[in-house]
């Protein structure tokens, strides 16, 4: 483990960050203070990528190689539980996955590897915004001539996981990450009074047998090696009145998926079952599916690379082989047009949580969730030591 000379410094920067908490591609305060902090370190900044990313660049030696390390900057648009002193200034918005550590970290390896040196050829740190909520953020600055501009051959993404222990580092090779996909299906029919239903195209049982059916694609259609997941979390229909058949309703939710075959089978069997179901009721249903996400997928050979290099910093017994994981990520996106490797670092169980955190477990996307601060010379020591490896 290297010790930083600044780390409390960085834990306070992480506090402040988490503070004033900004959604996807508002990150403006945010991406001025890693600017700032950047330059104030004497590291060449760009500003402004994909509207409000941030890429700083560290040159040693005289080797044309070039890695880059990605942190995410933006908060989610929740309300936050948490009283302590660093709480969320911001109403409806919050630091509840650990993007405000993220920064930190990478900030850290960038301060130090200035001071430090330790490699040869150039290190890229990006600051990305929009990782939450479908921003695609990634996406952003890599149409905004990321890689042109900073070529690389390889790219390195980290995200804190609570549940592992805190410190600990997990990864696998292929995919981790699944792909994100989300629905929205429309029955349309014909409304009428509650007590004549003969009168009208009912669209709410026509719904439901969707709803159900839907099922089926993943023990019918898909092959039972394929892992999915189709998740119904929305349903909507009529009004406060109760005697009145709606003449429309809908359902919606998230597809998951480690392939892009079998998205585009539950896709089509969607538009397959949805359209002859309602008929049979009478109705006409309509399906909407978005594509946000691919899988996240690493690359054999980086992967191996980054194992070792975890094991470099915290040990054989922290560093281990995950199974993949049905959350998302957006880095996915640099990863298809890069080779690299997505890591995990855990944040343990919430015993880290200061006196005054809501009553909530200390997962992501929780309203009582909290950073490890611990991590922060942890995940700064693996950027490290994965520049000074990987450009050695």
């Amino acid at each position: 483990m290297i010790e930083l000379a600044d780390l409390d410094e960085m834990i306070a920067l992480r506090r402040d960050i988490h503070a004033h908490p900004e959604l996807a591609y508002d990150e403006h305060r945010t991406a001025a203070l890693v600017a700032e902090r950047l330059r104030s370190w004497g590291i060449e900044t760009h500003t402004g990528i994909g509207r409000t990313g941030v890429v700083g660049v560290l040159k040693a030696g005289s080797a044309s190689r070039a890695i880059l390390l990605r942190a995410d900057m933006d908060a989610l648009p929740i309300q936050e539980a948490n009283t302590f002193d660093h709480r969320s200034r911001h109403d409806g918005k919050m630091h509840g996955c650990g993007h405000d550590g993220h920064t930190a970290m990478l900030l850290a390896a960038a301060r130090h590897l200035k001071q430090a040196g330790g490699f040869d050829g150039t290190v890229y740190v990006c600051f990305q915004p929009a990782e939450e909520n479908g921003g695609a953020g990634a996406r952003a600055m890599i149409e905004d001539g990321l890689f042109e501009r900073f070529p690389c051959e390889a790219v390195f993404g980290m995200h804190n996981w609570p549940g592992m222990p805190a410190g600990s580092f997990g990864v696998c090779s292929g995919p981790m990450m699944a792909a994100a996909n989300a629905f929205k299906i429309t029955v349309t029919g014909r409304g009428g009074h509650a007590a004549a239903p003969q009168d009208c195209d009912d669209p709410v049982p026509a719904l439901f047998a969707i709803g159900q059916a839907l099922q089926t694609i993943l023990t019918r259609s898909k092959r039972p090696l394929d892992a999915a997941v189709v998740s119904i979390t929305q349903v909507q229909a009529g009004g406060e009145v109760t005697n009145i058949i709606p003449g429309s309703a809908w359902l919606g939710g998230s597809v998951r998926a480690y392939s892009t075959g079998v998205v585009d089978l539950i896709e089509r069997r969607m538009n397959e079952l949805a359209e002859p179901i309602a008929a049979a009721h009478g109705c006409q249903a309509e399906v909407y599916f978005e594509r946000r996400y691919p899988a996240l997928v690493n690359t054999p050979d980086e992967t191996a690379f980054c194992l070792d290099v975890m094991r470099d910093v915290v040990g054989s017994d922290q560093s281990r082989v995950i199974e993949p994981v049905m959350a998302s990520e957006d880095f996915a996106f640099m990863l298809q047009a890069k080779p690299g490797c997505y890591v995990f670092l855990g944040n343990g169980d919430g015993e880290h949580r200061l006196a005054g955190h809501g009553l909530g477990p200390c997962m992501l996307h929780n309203t009582s969730y909290d950073f490890n601060d611990s991590l922060i010379p942890v995940g700064a020591s693996y950027w490290i030591r994965l520049a000074q490896r990987y450009l050695a």
